[in-house]
């Protein structure tokens, strides 16, 4: 018999006893998730239950005793082994003045749920003995590995590949899906990748707003991830202008072919710069809508925010942003990912003040550019604007203003005299003090944590399961249905304002009320809350052709429901669960038979899935 597993009710020819206990399974997952399903004044109380209140039950093994301090001789390695002596369980003790040799499972898996799309073995391990400044400074050493132009390449070749009636003009249009999941579940340079992708939320373009062909969309997309991935590992003014050059940049936000203003011979325009882009890189891109202090809180004049820019800001930056067009078509499928060449006779020559920068009229283009570009770069509001940001997509939704100013500063100073050095605001964002201490696992501060995205929850389960060892084509199409999917699915935004808003707060609710957001929740609904566990269902039971998920491991401890549990809360979860969660789960897998492979595999898959569904799961700590 195939195991019969599903989030709701079991198939009609499991025998009673086993439809029984997967009724049971199916029941406690979707109850697990109602709070996320239910009303969203519901939804949000439930959350900031989570945040608020920390959910207890966590246990760790005891931490090994190693040299005093003072033996390690990183000072910013020690600190990371003292947040640990902060945080033992209770009952566990150490030699006095010893401190750990190895970051305890719990807190490399924590670790690596903000810095990946999901902790695997290699990386615990390594984390374990490295500790977060190790770690990070291999994955800052990694190249790109592979780059998404090539992935694209070589999934494309392999569908051609696959029948010798393929042309290129009929590659289906999912390629970039393909390719993105199997770039983002199984390359080496995960850090790279994970702020690369963070990055894509903040200055976005959709595949979906691209024109052409599956094979021009899909090379346009791979381009622009590329240079984020570039970018997130450099000068962020380097990134910025990558950024205003891509050519999928410049068609999703309308300035490739912008050109100057033309009168007719009364001097009524007939035609002015688009000024889609003008506005968009200062208001999302750069240094949002309102005067920033160093912390991210708003610049009050008479107890009013500041504006950061006005509309005749927007006017004349727009005519900077003429004159920039595509490669010729003889460069090939290079033009999708080469930078925009300048037309002179296209740029708009008048004089152009913007943010209290004027640029003489007659300026050309590119020396417009880069004294724009430099503006935008050196405004204040930078570090403030984009660390806030970065922290809410890797860490917490809701960072102290501390902890925004300490990214801040890295920002606009990395230590020695550079600024926008993104290595020293990527270190700042994962390794700072509110961000690495385990005491936000089981005792998180008021506001703390997260709601893990759908993307972060499905990569979390196929890294776990192994999925990044599979063949050459993933056939992981577009996930962005909420019925279907996951409500969402890389580089498809459906705007230029990402899945959901940074300042996104559920109305009418707790989380209104304590004053704090909650971006993801704008896509949390009563649609999504089931169909994304309906789909990580059938991920596991019917996986997409080309993957092959491993569950040897926990299939080894299907005979034992509490050491089964045990693993996939320390491997999923950090140990966040709670006991009133696990020992539920403990309860439904024991009920489930285990006589025969198929069983047991069945106990391992609903284990998997109940755990997904666990509110302290989903609410990242």
């Amino acid at each position: 018999m195939q195991p019969q597993f599903t989030p709701h009710g079991a198939s009609e020819r499991a025998a009673p006893r086993t439809q029984s206990a997967l009724a049971r399974a199916g029941s406690l997952a979707i109850r697990l998730a109602a709070p996320l399903a239910a009303p969203m004044a519901v939804a949000a109380a439930a959350f900031l239950v989570i945040v608020l209140a920390g959910c207890g039950g966590s246990s760790s093994a005891p931490a090994p005793s190693g040299p005093p301090p003072g033996a390690n001789a990183d000072p910013q390695v020690l600190e990371e082994q003292r947040d640990e002596l902060a945080a033992l369980p209770a009952g566990v003790t150490i030699a006095p003045g010893a401190v750990p040799v190895q970051m305890p499972e719990r807190s490399a898996v924590r670790f690596l749920n903000q810095a990946t799309f999901g902790a695997v073995p290699a990386d615990i391990a390594s984390v374990q003995q490295h500790w977060r400044k190790g770690w990070l400074a291999q994955q800052f050493a990694l190249p790109a590995a592979p780059t998404h132009w090539e992935r694209v390449n070589a999934v494309q070749a392999a569908w051609l590949a696959e029948d010798a009636t393929r042309t290129p003009d009929k590659l289906p249009a999912a390629v970039w899906d393909w390719s993105v999941w199997q770039t983002y579940l199984s390359s080496p340079d995960q850090l790279r990748k994970r702020v690369g992708y963070a990055l894509s939320q903040i200055m976005v373009t959709s595949v979906d707003g691209f024109s052409g062909g599956a094979s021009a969309r899909t090379k346009l997309a791979a381009g622009y991830v590329d240079v984020l991935e570039q970018g997130a590992f450099g000068n962020f003014r380097q990134l910025l202008e990558d950024v205003s050059l891509n050519p999928a940049m410049g068609m999703y936000l309308s300035h490739r072919g912008n050109r100057k203003a033309e009168y007719d011979a009364n001097g009524v325009a007939l035609r002015v710069p688009d000024e889609n882009y003008a506005r968009e890189v200062m208001q999302l891109f750069t240094i949002g809508l309102v005067q920033l202090n160093l912390d991210g809180t708003p610049v009050l004049v008479n107890g009013a925010p500041k504006e950061s820019y006005t509309e005749a800001d927007v006017v004349n930056l727009a005519r900077v942003f003429t004159g920039w067009d595509w490669q010729p078509a003889s460069a090939g499928d290079e033009r999708y990912r080469a930078a925009m060449r300048h037309i002179p006779a296209n740029h708009s020559p008048e004089e152009k003040s913007f943010l209290g920068v004027t640029i003489p009229r007659g300026t050309d283009g590119p020396a417009s550019l880069k004294t724009a570009l430099d503006t935008l770069f050196n405004h204040p509001n930078v570090g403030p604007f984009i660390g806030r940001q970065l922290i809410q997509r890797l860490v917490t939704s809701n960072p102290s203003p501390a902890y925004v100013a300490r990214v801040a500063t890295r920002f606009n100073d990395n230590g020695s005299g550079v600024r926008g050095d993104m290595q020293a605001v990527v270190d700042q964002v994962l390794r700072d003090a509110e961000a690495r201490t385990p005491l936000n696992i089981v005792q998180p501060q008021p506001g703390w944590g997260k709601l893990r995205e759908p993307v972060l929850r499905f990569s979390a389960l196929a890294r776990a399961l192994n999925a990044g060892a599979s063949g050459p084509i993933w056939r992981i199409a577009n996930l962005s249905d909420p019925a279907t999917g996951l409500g969402q699915s890389p580089l498809h935004s459906p705007s230029v304002f990402n899945f959901y808003r940074p300042g996104y707060v559920p109305p009418n609710t707790a989380i209104a009320a304590q004053g704090l957001v909650a971006p993801e929740f704008q896509i949390t609904t009563d649609t999504s809350v089931p169909g994304i566990l309906n789909f990580l269902q059938r991920f596991m039971t019917q996986p997409p052709a080309g993957i092959v998920l491993d569950f040897s491991r926990e299939l080894a401890l299907a005979d034992d429901p509490a050491a089964l549990v045990a693993s996939i809360h320390l491997r999923l979860a950090n140990q966040s669960l709670s006991a009133t969660t696990r020992d539920e789960i403990v309860a439904t897998v024991a009920g489930l038979p285990a006589n025969t492979a198929a069983e047991r595999l069945n106990r391992v898959r609903t284990a998997w899935l109940i755990a997904m569904a666990a509110p302290e799961f989903i609410a990242q700590k």
